[in-house]
């Protein structure tokens, strides 16, 4: 019995002078140079990404119908008979008849050189909110994927701290039962590491579920699930693109509110349409007439204006629409803006805070956890402490540790979401072992 006990307070000890990465929970492997980083992961991510793809499809058909919209529109051919006589005797008669004739023209409607250009430009601001559209998908598949990542490796972290305790419990149950079949222990004290052994099991089942399904989260954004390979290290948390001072315009860059300006863009391009259809498209049409032989042939020339006798009520409100609808266009652009500005603010005062308490654990808590232990087993070495109180000293300092997980794991998750705030795409910086 005492020798178990000796080798868990040593192995206490061992972890005292190392409490600083025990603080942190994680494995070897995920703390690997060969395994998957986050900057990998968002690669895989964007690279096998099928909303992108449609992306660039629609950036792609914009540009295309641009360059549609800048052309003459087609020209209509016409044919047709006119005056074919359906009674008498020259009834369907296409030659008795001097009014008969034969018609074959061509109609082209001529807008100007300028309106032309003002539609090509519209499928243009199109095109460009397309493009935003994209980096928006862009920016959501890496944060998505970095807080899968981030997951992940904090749910492989709880694993490897529990399954520690785990290992702990296992001597501490094998010193007990030792001490009791010597005569030195009590069958309480059996039944009681029996039972924190089998609760830290359970704790340690539950574990595992959170990384297989944590496995899986990943797996949805950077490939299948059983070929995902280990962990590399963290990247560097302890700084995030966001400044309190300079929040507002930061966030000008922000992929929602770039869509929302190319959708402003788009609306202020149909104002000025609107504006130039207030001056109608004017068609010309040129047809050769054919009547029967014993009369000449005809040639008719014709010119088509429509007539805008109720701009006020119609063209007029067409423009006061699309006005309205850029001016709209504006004010959810800038209510957005707020909103992100107010909604960053919050993230990074979180952040602060829980990097703050974070800091706590690893300088105070934990290692007066580990201490608490260790004088407990020392203790109990020495017989002046009980079994169960050796316990309680380890379900402490579990939750100590573990607490200290989930304060880094918020805090990894407020880290991923302030960072793609701000644009898509930013550098990852270089990976690191959790201190």
């Amino acid at each position: 019995m005492f020798l178990c006990l000796m080798l868990a307070c040593s192995k206490q000890r061992r972890a005292l002078s190392l409490s600083v990465v025990l603080i942190a929970g994680v494995t070897a492997p995920l703390c690997a140079d060969a395994g998957l980083t986050l900057e990998a992961a968002q690669h895989l991510a964007l690279a096998q990404s099928r909303k992108l793809a449609a992306g660039e499809a629609s950036i792609a058909a914009a540009r295309a119908m641009a360059v549609a919209a800048g052309q003459l529109p087609d020209a209509v051919l016409k044919v047709g008979i006119d005056n074919l006589p359906v009674s008498g005797p020259d009834r369907y008669s296409l030659s008795s008849d001097f009014m008969t004739m034969r018609r074959i023209g061509v109609m082209q409607e001529l807008p100007g050189a300028a309106k032309r250009l003002l539609r090509a430009g519209r499928f243009e601001r199109a095109a460009d909110k397309a493009a935003a559209d994209k980096a928006l998908v862009g920016a959501t598949i890496e944060r998505d994927t970095a807080l899968a990542w981030l997951a992940l490796y904090f749910a492989g972290a709880t694993v490897q701290v529990i399954d520690q305790q785990v290992d702990q419990a296992g001597l501490e149950l094998q010193a007990a039962e030792a001490g009791f079949k010597g005569g030195r222990g009590a069958l309480a004290d059996v039944l009681a590491a029996r039972g924190a052994l089998a609760l830290l099991r359970d704790r340690a089942s539950a574990a595992g579920q959170r990384v297989h399904s944590a496995r899986i989260g990943l797996a949805r954004w950077v490939g299948s699930a059983p070929e995902l390979g280990e962990l590399a290290g963290l990247p560097d948390l302890a700084h995030v693109q966001l400044h309190a001072a300079s929040i507002g315009n930061q966030l000008g860059h922000h992929p929602q509110i770039a869509v929302l300006e190319r959708e402003e863009g788009v609306a202020r391009a149909q104002v000025r349409l609107a504006e130039a259809d207030r001056q109608p498209d004017w068609s010309v049409e040129v047809a050769f007439q054919q009547r029967g032989a014993a009369y000449s042939n005809m040639l008719s020339v014709g010119l088509s204006i429509p007539l805008q006798w109720d701009r006020a009520r119609r063209q007029d409100r067409e423009l006061a629409a699309r006005v309205a609808q850029a001016d709209g266009a504006r004010a959810e652009r800038d209510d957005a803006l707020r909103a992100h500005v107010a909604e960053a603010h919050a993230m990074l005062g979180d952040w602060n805070s829980r990097r703050e308490r974070l800091a706590r654990y690893r300088g105070e808590l934990i290692a007066l956890a580990l201490e608490r232990t260790a004088a407990t087993l020392a203790a109990y070495r020495g017989g002046k402490s009980s079994l169960p109180e050796v316990l309680a000293a380890r379900r402490g300092e579990l939750d100590v540790r573990l607490q200290a997980i989930e304060l880094d794991a918020d805090a990894a998750t407020l880290w991923a979401q302030l960072n793609y705030l701000a644009a898509a795409g930013h550098p990852i910086k270089e990976a690191r072992e959790l201190p």
